[in-house]
């Protein structure tokens, strides 16, 4: 007999669980074939796995052998599931991982152009920060990535689109009136007004207040649709890119501070050594520069 991908699943329910009637409910499994399963592992890797028989701590060959397992098992579930998407849609799948307001601004359009040519295609969208979004490239976790970056920053992947950050503000609030009353010519300070509701494009206005303002914020969030929502409702300002504003409802107002000009920029990214499919490569030719 030798180690089986079922052993390494056992054995890592087991160690997480800490007992044999816990991961026998998760596996949904008798605890004897849970025991059994255990004592064929620990026969072929030829040492004990558990100090005691109370499965509560490892040895140093278990925590080895629990590293592998995790590893292992995720890597199986990672392409089992992939094989189970790729057979509900037979036409392919195109994942995208992209920052949440390139989700909000860029693509709907893309994603409407993209099916009316591939209607059979699966999409999906991962709605993170730009780190999540590489490393879910670098992972083969997403085929095409879009992350921000401060304009002129970096030459990584493929320039989309490049457009002005500002602050987005309740309708007549504070902070709009004092935008107002300085004739349009506002610098960062106004942000003073209102508490700022953070978020990763505040990193992208290089403005020593900005980053005080951050660093004392007392609410954060990624997804652009919260933070215009906890905007409307007056619970603060905060920093967004304009296109990601401009179709909004009413009850936010929006402004780009003339000192200084902050802009950021969409890029696309994939995985260099990869061999897309037709339906990846039509969807990252949608992702025109602009």
């Amino acid at each position: 007999m030798s180690i089986k991908l079922e052993m390494l699943r056992v054995f890592r329910t087991v160690a997480e669980t800490g007992t044999l009637a816990a991961a026998a409910r998760e596996l949904h499994r008798t605890p004897s074939a849970i025991s059994m399963t255990l004592a064929q592992l620990v026969e072929e890797v030829g040492g004990p796995l558990f100090e005691t028989d109370r499965k509560s701590r490892l040895t140093p060959l278990g925590q080895l052998v629990l590293e592998e397992s995790r590893r292992a098992t995720d890597v199986f579930d990672k392409s089992t599931q992939a094989i189970r998407r790729h057979a509900v849609s037979t036409a392919g799948i195109v994942r995208i991982a992209a920052v949440p307001s390139a989700t909000v601004s860029l693509l709907p359009d893309v994603i409407e152009v993209f099916r009316k040519k591939h209607p059979d295609v699966r999409i999906e969208i991962s709605d993170v920060d730009s780190p999540a979004v590489r490393r879910r490239v670098q992972r083969d976790e997403a085929d095409i990535g879009i992350v921000s970056a401060r304009s002129g920053e970096t030459s990584e992947g493929e320039l989309i689109l490049c457009d002005d950050l500002g602050i987005v503000c309740t309708e007549g609030g504070p902070t709009y009136r004092a935008h107002l009353s300085a004739g349009g010519t506002t610098d960062w300070n106004v942000l003073a007004q209102e508490p700022l509701i953070a978020n990763p494009l505040c990193y992208l206005i290089d403005e020593p207040l900005v980053d005080s303002l951050v660093a004392s914020s007392t609410l954060s969030a990624r997804n652009t649709t919260a933070i215009l929502s906890f905007v409307r409702r007056g619970l603060g300002v905060s920093i967004l890119p304009y296109e990601a504003v401009k179709s909004q409802p009413d009850g936010v107002e929006f402004f780009v501070p003339s000192r200084p000009v902050g802009r950021r920029e969409l890029r696309k990214i994939r995985t260099e050594n990869a061999s897309p499919s037709t339906a990846i490569e039509a969807f990252w030719s949608l992702l025109r520069g602009t």
